[in-house]
């Protein structure tokens, strides 16, 4: 099926054992702005528009006692390969284990600064976590998220073939971010 779907949306994808990453192009620096900032200092970027209604959600999900803290958001190209690479050395895993949770470089929705991984900053056992799915946090990004224009970017059972992954969310709330992930979404 992956297979299948990287044909019918014709663009660059690459096929790691059963899983299908898009190729993304990185953001401008010029189009990015800090959300947040994690305790070493290493500044959580999304694009403007993205950047907007992130904060609009966080505000609203603190008025219902909700704390969502970014985990991750932009990351260029050589930032990512140093992560699937050194990840994958770290966790003894192959390439084809890795891509289930890791788009090598050049094909995270990261890369366009879009993309979000968040957490549940009252349960950080949960972050990057399957487990995330059972907190306040991920119950209310579900059903508040796509007002702000947020949607999960892979469920249960993605056409992609990547790992259900409740933490990674992606703003589809202005044209560009439309065109960037439409086709992956409705090949």
């Amino acid at each position: 099926m992956a297979t299948d779907v990287a044909a019918a949306v014709g663009r660059p994808a690459i096929q790691i054992g059963n899983r299908v990453h898009y190729a993304y192009a990185e953001a401008p620096a010029h189009t990015l702005e800090t959300i947040g900032r994690a305790s070493d200092g290493y500044e959580f970027k999304l694009r403007r528009s993205a950047a907007v209604r992130y904060r609009e959600m966080v505000a609203a999900a603190a008025q219902e006692g909700i704390f969502l803290v970014p985990l991750s958001a932009f990351r260029g190209v050589a930032e990512q390969k140093d992560l699937f690479f050194r990840i994958s050395e770290n966790r003894n895993q192959t390439k084809a284990e890795r891509a289930l949770t890791s788009a090598p470089a050049g094909y995270s929705e990261h890369h366009t600064g879009y993309a979000i991984d968040l957490g549940d900053g009252d349960n950080p056992s949960t972050h990057f976590s399957a487990d995330f799915a059972k907190t306040a946090a991920f119950r209310w990004l579900e059903r508040n998220a796509p007002r702000y224009s947020f949607e999960l970017s892979f469920p249960p059972g993605n056409p992609q073939g990547v790992a259900y992954e409740p933490w990674h969310w992606r703003f589809t709330g202005d044209q560009e971010s439309l065109e960037t992930f439409f086709r992956v979404t409705r090949p």
